[in-house]
Parts: C-alpha cells; structure tokens; sequence
C-alpha cells in the first residue's frame, strides 16, 4: 500500500473527526448520567468514602457515571486538596476508578453501530419535544450513547487501510512478538498518547477501533493498554501542580499505583492475561476490554492490602511539613475548581463552604458580644480578624459560583445556585454587623462605659434570640429543611418586636437619667445590629423556602 500524502489524510481525518465525535458523545452521555444521579451522586461519595474499601466502590460508581477515570482522580486531587478527603480515603478511590473506567472498554467493544442513528433520532427528538427535565437529561444520555458509536464507527472505517499498510503491520508484529523491546515500544506508545490526549478512554477507544478492523491483536495491544493505564496519570500529576502538598501526594499515589500494578502485571501476568482473554473468545476488541477489566481488577485486589503502606511511601517523598501542621481553620476549605467538572458535587461543596462561611460569622458575633460584655481586647482583635476572612470568603465564594453557573446544571440546581448568592452577601453582612459590635466594644472600653445590669439582661435576652434565628437559617440551609425556615421567619418576627420594645425601655430610662448617654448610645446601636442580623437570617430561611417550592 503506497503511504502517500493522500493517503495519511484519508485516515488521520476521519480518525480525528471520530475521535471528536467519541468524545463529545462521552461528555454528553456522562453530563447526562451525572444530571440523573444528581445529589444521590454527592451522598455517594459521602457515604462510600469512610475507609479505603468503600473509597473502591466509590470510584468505581463514580467513574462510571462521570465515564472518566482522569477526571475522577482530578477530583480526587480537588477533594484532597479541599480537606474533604484523606489520602487512605483517596488511594481506594483511584484504584476504584481504575476499575471503573473499564466499562468504557467494554462498551466500545459490543458493536452497536446499527444502533448509533437510531439512538441519536431518539435522544434528538426527546430534547427537543420533551418539557419535564427528566426527560431531557434522559435524552442526553441517549444522544451522547449514539453519538459516541458513531464516533467509533468513523474510527473504525478511518483506520481499516492501516491493515494492508506493510510498515504499521511490522510495528504492530515487533510489539505482539513477545520481546522485552516490542513490550516496551508498546507500553511508550500507549502512555505517550494517553498523556497527550489527556484521556485513557479516548485511546481505549482508538484502540478498541483498531482492534476491531483486525489491526491490533492482543499480544501488542496489552503493552499499549499498560502504557495507557500510567499516562493516565499524567492529568492528575498536572492538575495537582498547583494545589497543596497534600494534593500533590494524592496524584504521587495514583502513579506509584498504576506504575506498581504495571510492573507487576509485566513481569507476573502478561501471558496469563493474553491467555484468559484469548480462550474467552476470538473477537480483538472483546479480548482488548477484557484484559483492560482483568488488568484492573487483578491489580487493586494484589495492591489493596498495601494501600496503608503507599500511603506511607508518598507522605516520605513528599514529608509534611510544619507550615501543614500549622495550618489555621481559617479561609476556603471545600472549594477547588477541579471539582467543577462533576457540577453536582461541586455545588454539594459551595454549600459546604457557605456554611463554614456562616459558622465562622457566628464565630465572629460570638467573639464580639463577648468582648462587648466582658471588656475583652482580645475578642475585639478576633472579630476583626474573622471579619477579613469572611470577605475573602466571600470574594472567593461568589467567583466559583459564577464558574459553576456556566457548567451545565439543572434547572432545580440552578436555583439553589441562585440563592446562594444572596446567602453569601446576608452571611457578609452578618459579619459587617459583628464587625460594628466589636467597634461598639472597643469604644466602651476607651470611654470606661459601663450598662446598667438591667441593660445586660435585656441584650442577653435578644442576643439569645438573634443567634436562635441564625442557628436555625444555618440548618435550614444545610438540611433544605422548610420548617425551620420558617421558624426562622417566625423568631424574627419576636426579634423586630423585642428592638422596639426594649429601644422605647432604653430611651425611658434615658429621659428619666437612669441612664448614662454614652451607655444609651452603645445600648440602642446594639440592638439596631441585632435586629438587622436577624433580618439577614430571615433572608437566608426565604432563600431556602424559595428553592425548596420548586
């Protein structure tokens, strides 16, 4: 066969043409699935990754849905790098999506091209026609299937002249020929555009199309599927460039394993796989998904006993430090834009991160009204301290609000999107007010100011009410809970009425001189503050209630 020009433009066009349409179907299919698994998919990964054994499940569900074992172990390095997950936690995930990203494989490899236009036609016509959102994420995911079949089919048909090509068919033969150079061409090869492409399923797929137009046997695609398995490791290791320590121990760990398992299978499995596979049946792509799914599995089951030791292993390459161990509860903890790829996990954490934003608020109030009662300097300073916090966190919070609003997320989480703006300014001003109240203290301390205990007991009584209604809007939020949003509305409510009571009591005993004017001043100011933080608790509760009627 002449390799002409021509010729390397036939093939290399469809190829990448296929390889675009197998992608976008994948991301298609995947937003779908990831849509339809919705909040079920963020109490997954709460609930399966308590220890490292569940951490396996839980990557291999994950992978599965979100159809990228890159993209889960980006997340990994995101939740690790957010404090939400350990590194024992984290290591059963990446061997989980190790084996989750095997269905891919197996996917491809059942030829259900007939299906493709069929599938697209559905899909199309169900986004198009349909209202009810179930149904439109459904029709994703049958558009993204079809989509992703016709991408392999167009591979397929791409790259069917390779076959009669006399140097690719030697190559092929050098890698098959059972040598330690052709099992390391293979395996090179593999890992070089896995890294490329950034996409173990994008070569798996390209593998699986070669396989099935007779090009690829399986004695020279296992090196390559073992090439794939450790550049998949690439996009971790680049992802976790800017992130923590403990971030980049994450990736570190999921390249020690994939390298382990590797080396392993190379020196132990090889011809124990090639054989298992091959008696199972004579179709190449088959045998192809087959060994990618016992390459998998076989290596988490060998390596899952030694997880405690690699961990181990990576905390001595890269040694915690006394900068980590030091490190404050203060500023972002659950935000990190690698999340941003599964948005439904990602808006779980911005949930998260508004509420350690309002605790710290009420951190800030707490630490105010004490410094307001007891004279303390120190609660003043803590107060203007966790004030710039709040900022910053407000900064940070509502610019990954805005990014995740331009990822594809249903309508109903749209919507608690959109209410989260408004928390994150009521939950700011909260501290403002906290803010005003340590100012309030400090002057009461310069000025030897001293409240009457009658003025004690009635702050205490409303400051004891303020914080009821914050508390309950916190949890209100945090549960979805309707009734204490409402119950919120209701304490506030008491609130208003208790600052127009006590305000009137306070000017009484003003005008009746009971009452000094500079006590008078910082007494009716408190209670202006007090009742404005109950209005931004009542604002927080209607945010609440507002989402949770849709």
């Amino acid at each position: 066969m002449d390799f002409s020009l021509d010729t390397i433009l036939a093939i290399v066009m469809p190829l990448l043409g296929g390889l675009g349409l197998f992608l976008y179907g994948m991301t298609v299919m995947s937003e779908g699935l990831e849509k339809s698994a919705g909040n079920k998919l963020e109490k997954i990964i709460e609930k399966l990754s308590g220890n490292v054994f569940k951490g396996v499940l839980m990557g291999a569900l994950v992978t599965v849905i979100i159809q990228s074992s890159s993209a889960t172990t980006v997340m990994v390095v995101g939740f690790v790098n957010a404090g939400i997950m350990n590194l024992t936690q984290a290591i059963g995930v990446i061997m989980g999506a190790n084996i989750g990203t095997t269905i891919t494989a197996q996917l491809v490899s059942i030829d259900l091209t007939m299906l493709a236009p069929i599938a697209i036609a559905i899909g199309v016509g169900i986004k198009l026609f349909s209202k009810k959102n179930k149904r439109i994420i459904l029709g994703e995911i049958i558009l993204g299937f079809g989509i992703l079949f016709l991408g392999m089919e167009l591979m397929k048909d791409a790259l069917k002249p390779l076959r009669e090509y006399e140097g690719f068919v030697l190559m092929i033969k050098s890698i098959g020929a059972g040598t330690l150079l052709g099992t390391i061409k293979g395996f090179l090869l593999g890992l070089l555009v896995t890294a490329v492409v950034q996409s173990s399923s994008a070569t798996t797929g390209i593998m699986v199309a070669l396989a099935s137009t007779g090009a690829l046997p399986i004695e020279a695609a296992f090196p390559m599927l073992l090439g794939t398995n450790v550049g998949t490791c690439v996009t971790a290791l680049l992802s976790s460039i800017s992130a923590n320590r403990t971030a980049k121990r994450a990736a570190v760990m999921h390249l020690m394993f994939n390298l382990l398992g590797t080396v392993i299978f190379f020196v132990f499995f090889s011809k124990l796989t090639i054989y298992i596979v091959t008696s199972l049946g004579d179709d190449p792509a088959r045998q192809l998904a087959n060994a990618h799914t016992f390459f998998n599995v076989v290596n988490t089951i060998i390596l899952l006993p030694f997880a405690g030791l690699i961990v181990k292993s990576v905390n001595v390459l890269i040694p915690i430090t006394q900068d980590e161990k030091e490190a404050t509860t203060f500023g972002v903890k659950y935000l990190d834009e690698r999340i941003l790829e599964t948005p439904t996990i990602a808006l779980g954490q911005v949930v998260k991160e508004v509420l350690h934003m309002g605790n710290l608020a009420k951190m800030s109030l707490d630490s105010a009204i004490g410094a307001l009662k007891n004279n303390d300097q120190k609660g003043i300073e803590k107060t203007f301290k966790i004030e710039k916090t709040i900022n910053t966190l407000e900064r940070e919070i509502s610019e990954y609000l805005i990014k995740l609003s331009n990822t594809p997320i249903d309508n109903d989480d749209r919507k608690i999107l959109d209410g989260l703006f408004s928390t994150i300014n009521d939950i700011e001003r909260v501290g403002d007010h906290a803010d005003n109240i340590a100012e309030l203290a400090l002057y009461k301390i310069d000025n030897n100011v001293h409240f009457s205990d009658k003025a004690v007991l009635e702050l205490d009584e409303m400051v004891s009410k303020v914080f009821e209604a914050y508390d309950l809007a916190l949890e209100a939020m945090k549960e979805e809970n309707r009734y204490k949003a409402q119950k919120v509305i209701e304490v506030e409510g008491v609130v208003d009425e208790m600052e127009k009571t006590l305000r009137k009591k306070h000017i009484a005993r003003l005008n009746e001189g009971r009452c000094e004017m500079s006590s008078g001043i910082i007494f009716l100011d408190m209670l202006s503050n007090l009742e404005r933080i109950s209005d931004h608790s009542s604002n927080i509760a209607l945010a609440v209630l507002d989402v949770s009627e849709h």
